[in-house]
């Protein structure tokens, strides 16, 4: 059973925004020198075997390319999905091509890409 100390962390990241939980896992890899990414190693027999299978991409760069012709919502969006304040929701959309994320695991930057594309923006993954 987790602690109360736990319980009360695991509680105050899952109040986080989607950016703030990827610049928190950036944050805790840099000080501990470690990676949050599936270790590679269970692939070392497959490719001791002979498949040559390419590896899934587990993190990327969300950029906000254009907004789209309903700016206002493409600004309410970004807002919303980046857990950005409305003035650098503004900020961001207006400089499009804007990075809205450097290393957002790929369900939430799916979900990023979704909630943008559906108010007209254009999204790139990389």
């Amino acid at each position: 059973m987790a602690s109360k100390s736990f319980d009360k962390l695991i509680e105050e990241i899952s109040n986080m925004t989607i950016l703030e939980v990827s610049e928190l896992v950036k944050a805790l890899e840099d000080k501990f020198g470690v990676s949050a990414a599936m270790p590679v190693a269970a692939a070392a027999p497959a490719a001791a075997a002979g498949a040559e299978k390419e590896e899934e991409k587990t993190e990327y760069k969300v950029t906000l390319k254009k907004a789209g012709e309903k700016r206002v919502d493409t600004i309410k969006a970004v807002k919303k999905v980046a857990g950005l304040s409305l003035g650098e929701a503004k900020k961001a959309v207006d400089e499009a091509p804007s990075v809205l994320g450097e290393t957002v695991p790929k369900d939430d930057a799916m979900k990023m890409k979704k909630e943008l594309e559906a108010v007209g923006a254009q999204v790139e993954l990389s």
